[in-house]
């Protein structure tokens, strides 16, 4: 599977971004797909997943500003980010968990929110 990330940028806060992950490859065997990110001198952290069937989930601090989404016709998933803050500062990593437990990760897509 070929993870490829696109829509990162600057952007001050308050504003908003839309990123775009595109697979390719054995996507049929995509499980579950996510956003991650990881800070400055952080630990690299989930941002928010969506199942094959739908079911999201989000970390708190997203909630509500963030919303997750795939279209199966286009093999992309989405992460639509509002009302950025500057904590939201990241590299952001796009995941896809195989049904046998690998996985694979894009390459990353910086986000910069200004105050």
């Amino acid at each position: 599977v070929q993870l490829v990330e696109s829509g990162g940028g600057l952007v001050q806060a308050g504003g908003s971004l839309r990123l775009s992950c595109a697979a390719s490859g054995s996507i049929f065997s995509i499980k579950s797909m996510g956003w991650y990110r990881q800070g400055l001198g952080k630990q690299r952290e989930l941002v928010a997943s969506i199942t094959s069937v739908g079911s999201t989930n989000y970390t708190d601090s997203v909630k509500g500003r963030f919303t997750i989404s795939r279209d199966d016709t286009k093999n992309t998933m989405y992460l639509q980010m509002n009302s950025l803050k500057p904590e939201d500062t990241a590299v952001y990593y796009c995941n896809a968990a195989m049904v046998d437990v690998s996985e694979y990760w894009g390459q990353g897509t910086q986000v910069t929110v200004s105050s």
